[in-house]
């Protein structure tokens, strides 16, 4: 496990990443709101829960007397709730890490709007993904990792080149392309989606995120944002 703490690789095409910051500003709130001012049972009604999912389906209304949430909020729309919530500080504080390093770049090779919608897309392709893959599940699923997870197959397929430093093991320092630091996170995620049977971790959304981050960058890129286009740089 590593975690990055910058990379090399300055803006060219906007003059500040709005929306990067605007949603750390946001996931952050929502964790105080929850962690000090909310109950468990409003939180969850926030929460993807993917049982209730596919109870409903992805038109159904929200049925009563089905759940404890304190919201009868359909479960469709908690596709878009669910990776605002954070179970702790770390949870939260590993996340907005990832998103403050790589999420500028991909903002600057997207745009404001285009960005706001892969990540919102990132997450719901995560969410749906886990759901997918434990459908009778009423284990609910938070957390910003399936958008985060696109976020870094994005910056991958964008820039694999650019030198960057992270924290092996949370406290060795090491300078490496990003190629290695983010090919090695990915290929960890899939290995354990495969082999992970008890971790309180939801490996398939993020290998729900991943994928969508990678077709999508494609896609929603400003014309003319090359892929693969970055030589190695910095000091």
């Amino acid at each position: 496990m590593f975690y990055p703490v910058r990379d090399y690789n300055p803006l060219t095409r906007i003059p500040f990443q709005y929306v990067t910051i605007a949603l750390i500003v946001l996931n952050v709130i929502v964790f105080v709101l929850t962690q000090y001012r909310l109950d468990f049972h409003t939180a969850a009604s926030f929460a993807l829960v993917p049982g209730e999912l596919f109870d409903e389906g992805l038109l159904g209304a929200a049925k009563s007397g089905q759940r404890f949430d304190a919201f009868p909020l359909p479960e469709r729309w908690t596709l878009l709730s669910y990776m605002f919530l954070h179970g702790d500080i770390l949870h939260l504080a590993g996340n907005m890490l990832f998103l403050w390093v790589f999420g500028d770049n991909v903002e600057d090779a997207l745009g404001h709007v285009r960005f706001l919608v892969f990540y919102l897309l990132c997450g719901v392709a995560g969410g749906l993904m886990h759901a997918w893959m434990a459908p009778t599940s009423g284990v609910p699923l938070i957390g910003a990792s399936g958008a985060i997870a696109g976020v870094v197959a994005a910056y991958l397929i964008l820039h694999p080149r650019v030198n960057m430093w992270v924290l092996v093991a949370r406290i060795i320092p090491l300078k490496i392309p990003a190629s290695w630091a983010l090919g090695a996170w990915i290929a960890m995620q899939f290995v354990l989606a495969f082999t992970s049977t008890s971790a309180p971790v939801a490996w398939w959304a993020h290998v729900g995120g991943l994928i969508a981050g990678a077709v999508l960058v494609v896609i929603l890129r400003r014309p003319g944002v090359k892929l693969f286009d970055q030589s190695t740089t910095g000091t």
